[in-house]
């Protein structure tokens, strides 16, 4: 089990974004580095997007879920 949270300068949050969409849009699988493990998100992924609300603050979560093959 794994949960790790990680946070990106801009500049590097957008690269990411914007490799991730080309990636989408064209579909194919995409891989990324989080935290020294390389994960790949396979073409047949899920999206969605939760947003929260505290009392304290609000959060916007894209999510990308998909099965074990």
């Amino acid at each position: 089990k794994r949960d790790i949270e990680k946070s990106y300068p801009r500049a590097a949050f957008v690269a990411k974004l914007r490799r991730f969409a080309d990636a989408i849009e064209n579909g194919e699988r995409f891989s990324i580095q989080i935290a020294g493990e390389r994960i790949v998100v396979p073409a047949k992924a899920r999206f969605n997007i939760e947003h929260e609300r505290s009392a304290e603050e609000e959060e916007i979560e894209f999510q990308i879920k998909w099965g074990k093959e």
